[in-house]
Order: structure tokens, then C-alpha cells, then sequence
């Protein structure tokens, strides 16, 4: 067997395999913590599932691994990573109860209520027993672009189950979109397109979260991808509609906007961004009109704040001060995001005289590892637009990925949480060496090369005289 077909069949026997665990152990009405690493360990679970969810993971993120630098084609890219999404599509979800809180908050917009004004506690929904209970008693986060698909959901679907798969297939148009919109991005950065489509599409968090969890970032990035796609050929107006849709879902996409504004920004003539920034503005009016419910999600944005976990940096150097008795999570967190608008600032500042297309792509990254909050579908925020714009060694992108691929258990339990102190440490301890060793470095490039003892410069040599 040649090594893509290797390669490929050894990811669709992950992908059936985590399919099984979705079928024994997926995130299920009413919500009750089933799978956690104790009831794993006291057999409580029995033995196929535990397994099926481990050897799955496994081979889909080796698979994923081993066909990043032996792709054939962008067609085989592209076969290859639907035939990975496909068996976990008639499944329960996969890594979290989300979808769920969707479900309601499409219910409650559709019902004439409120969804920013409480949660199902207050509000009330015929499936709230499936909803996680640290989400209860929160608004709905999510912008009135999503709080419209949502309500289609629960119009289209009726049941919780047909409203479940209504949320799958917006999710699955979401990746079809990035699957579209990427090509030309990934050209435009000169990379090569079959790479871009296996780091983005096939990545194992792809058919875990966006395809089987259904989680709205897939929409988020499909529009966010695509309004990259117009902006890179000038399309402001088009380019703002799709930035304004994108940040419609969630609020996260507002960091692109910058930079895409330098790239319709030809001689830097300010009359070529005003028509991105009234697209973005009007797309946000209109589909806020349209839902009746104004901009209050916005004050909404801090409920996320309730996870504490050691995969936000920030977060984790706070619960590493705790340890010694002192809560400083909300002090670094603050500090986070601070030091996030510092580095967004500088890269804007950097990208106006490189390719602001790829600084986008490390404002998102930026966003993803300093924001207060972490859970492992933010990944693809950065995943995708990096795919199509890293253009040399890509073993520094895939590894964070591959390990957030592996840190939600069938039902949702995430494995930061038993691991909270330890990881919290590791977490730190990784910050200060990636600090020394970038101060270093900077350091090192400052100051001029010392001359090896004994050997002469070249300044100090005399020419030879012609004899």
C-alpha cells in the first residue's frame, strides 16, 4: 500500500472508531457527567468505548501528522478530509454539550424571547436538561447572526434531534465554505495549495468539533475566510459584509478587520477603506434589526469567562500564583489582554510594510493564546489562515493542534481539568523559556559578533603588495 493510501485509510479507521465512541458515549440528553478519567479507570464505561475514543483520536492525529509533507494532490486533500468527516455525521456530538445551548438559544429566538436577556434557567426551553449546567444560567454570547441560524435550526428541526441535525449541516456549509475560500489565499501567500487544504480541512479538529460538535466557529471562519479571499482582490464592499457576517457569530473576527483594511488600502488612499468599514457596519445593523435584538450580546462576552483552565496561558500563570495562595486569574487574565492589544497593535503596525494577509493570520493566533479563555475548536480560528500562509516548516503549528485535538473526552469531560495544577506549571514553566529564549535572541542580534581569539579581522589584514 502506498504511503497517501496509508495515510488516508489509516485516518477513516480513526474517524470510525471515534464514530463508535460518539455512538456509546456522545454528549446525550439529559446531561450527566458520564466519561471522566475515574469512571474510565473504575471500568464503569466498559472497555470499547475508552478504547474506540483513544486508538480514534490516536490514528486520526497520526494520519494527520504523516501526510502533512506527502500530499498528491489538492483533490486528494480534499477527498481525503470529507471522507474523514463523513462517519461522524449520523452520530451524538463529539467534545462538548454546545451544541445543545444552540439548540435552546435558537428555541428562544424563535419563541420571541430574549436569548441575550438570560439563560434557559430564567428563559425556559424544552431541551434545557441537555444544556451543561455552567451554561444554565448564561445570556447567549454569540452575535445575531448566529441567533438567527439557530432559530432556522429550531424551525426546520422541530425536535431537539432535527434541530441538532439542522446545526450540523449549517456547520458542515461553514467547512465547505473554507474549503472554497482557501485556494486562493493559500496562492496569493505562495503556498502550496494541496498543504494548505490537508493542514486546514484535515485537521483532526475538523471532524471532531466543527463536523461532529457542530460548533458555530465553523461558520465564524467560513465567513471570515471568504471575506479574506475578496479582500485580497479588492472587494471591499463584498470583503465588510462577509467581516460583518463573521463577527455577527462571533465577536473574535473583529481582529482581521485591520489588516484586511491594508490590503484594499492600494496607495494608501483612505477613500478605499471607507467601503469595507460601512460593509462591516451595515452587514452588523442589518442582521441586528433583523434578529430585534440589538447589540446586547456584546455585554454578553464575558459569561465565556466562567471556564478556568490551564490551556489560556494567562489563566495558567494565575493558577500557578494561586497555588501559593493568592486567586491572580483575573489579574493576568487582564493582564492577557492587555498585552493582547499590544501585540495586535504592533502586528498592524508590521504589516503595513510586509503581507498584511499573514500578519491576519498571526492576529488571530495571537488572539487565541492570550485571550482569558481556551477551549480546543478556538484552534481553528489560527489554524486555518496560518495553513494558507506558513510557507516553511509546519511542525510548530500542528502540535498545539494535535494535542487540543486530544483533550475532550467523547462526552465533553475535558482533560485540563483533572490536570489543572500540573498543567498550569507546565504551562508557566514554557512561558519563561519561550521568554528567555526569545530575549536572548533579541539580545544576541543586537550586539556585534566577537572575533574569534587569535584570528584577525578582516579590517586589521594589510594588502599584499604586487611583488
Amino acid at each position: 500500500m502506498s504511503r497517501p493510501a496509508l495515510v488516508r485509510y489509516a485516518g477513516l479507521a480513526g474517524s470510525l472508531l471515534l464514530a463508535v465512541a460518539a455512538w456509546l458515549g456522545g454528549a446525550s440528553r439529559p446531561w450527566h457527567p458520564t466519561i471522566t478519567p475515574l469512571t474510565i479507570f473504575r471500568g464503569e464505561n466498559g472497555v470499547v468505548l475508552p478504547l474506540a475514543w483513544l486508538f480514534g483520536t490516536a490514528l486520526l492525529i497520526g494520519a494527520w501528522w504523516a501526510g502533512r509533507k506527502h500530499v498528491p494532490s489538492t483533490r486528494w486533500a480534499y477527498v481525503t478530509a470529507v471522507l474523514w468527516m463523513v462517519p461522524l455525521l449520523p452520530f451524538l456530538p463529539l467534545g462538548s454539550y454546545d451544541m445543545y445551548s444552540y439548540a435552546c438559544q435558537g428555541w428562544q429566538q424563535g419563541a420571541g424571547l430574549d436569548p441575550y436577556a438570560g439563560g434557559v434557567d430564567l428563559l425556559g426551553c424544552p431541551w434545557a436538561d441537555a444544556v451543561a449546567p455552567t451554561w444554565r444560567a448564561s445570556p447567549a454570547p454569540y452575535g445575531p447572526v448566529f441567533l438567527l441560524l439557530a432559530a432556522l435550526a429550531a424551525k426546520l428541526g422541530h425536535s431537539l434531534a432535527g434541530t441538532i441535525a439542522v446545526l450540523r449541516a449549517i456547520a458542515v456549509l461553514g467547512v465547505a465554505l473554507i474549503a472554497v475560500c482557501l485556494p486562493p489565499l493559500a496562492r496569493r501567500a505562495g503556498v502550496p495549495v494541496e498543504r494548505a487544504v490537508w493542514l486546514a480541512l484535515a485537521c483532526p479538529l475538523v471532524p471532531i468539533h466543527l463536523i461532529s460538535g457542530a460548533h458555530n466557529d465553523a461558520v465564524m471562519v467560513g465567513f471570515l475566510v471568504a471575506g479574506l479571499a475578496l479582500a485580497v482582490v479588492r472587494r471591499p464592499i463584498a470583503a465588510g459584509v462577509l467581516f460583518g457576517l463573521a463577527i455577527g457569530v462571533k465577536a473574535t473576527a473583529v481582529v482581521v478587520v485591520p489588516f484586511a483594511l491594508l490590503m484594499v488600502w492600494p496607495g494608501r488612499r483612505w477613500r478605499a477603506v471607507l467601503p469595507m468599514i460601512a460593509g462591516v457596519v451595515v452587514a452588523l445593523l442589518a442582521v441586528s434589526l433583523v434578529a430585534g435584538r440589538g447589540l446586547g450580546w456584546i455585554t454578553n462576552l464575558s459569561g465565556s469567562g466562567a471556564s478556568v483552565q490551564w490551556t489560556s496561558p494567562a489563566t495558567a500563570v494565575g493558577l500557578v500564583v494561586k497555588l501559593f495562595g493568592v486567586n491572580a486569574v483575573p489579574v493576568t487574565r487582564v493582564i492577557g489582554i492587555v498585552l493582547l492589544a499590544g501585540v495586535l497593535a504592533g502586528l498592524w503596525w508590521r504589516a503595513r510594510f510586509a503581507d498584511p494577509l499573514r500578519y491576519a493570520a498571526y492576529a488571530l493566533a495571537a488572539t487565541v493564546v492570550l485571550a482569558p479563555v481556551f477551549h480546543p475548536w478556538y484552534a481553528i480560528w489560527a489554524l486555518v489562515p496560518l495553513a494558507a500562509t506558513v510557507r516553511r516548516e509546519t511542525r510548530w503549528l500542528v502540535i498545539p493542534c494535535a494535542v487540543a485535538a486530544a483533550l475532550c473526552l467523547p462526552d465533553g469531560y475535558n482533560l485540563a481539568l483533572p490536570t489543572r495544577a500540573p498543567g498550569a506549571i507546565a504551562m508557566t514553566v514554557m512561558l519563561a523559556y519561550l521568554g528567555i529564549t526569545y530575549l536572548k535572541a533579541a539580545h544576541e542580534a543586537k550586539s556585534p559578533h566577537p572575533v574569534a581569539a587569535g584570528a584577525p579581522d578582516a579590517g586589521d589584514r594589510l594588502p599584499r603588495r604586487a611583488p
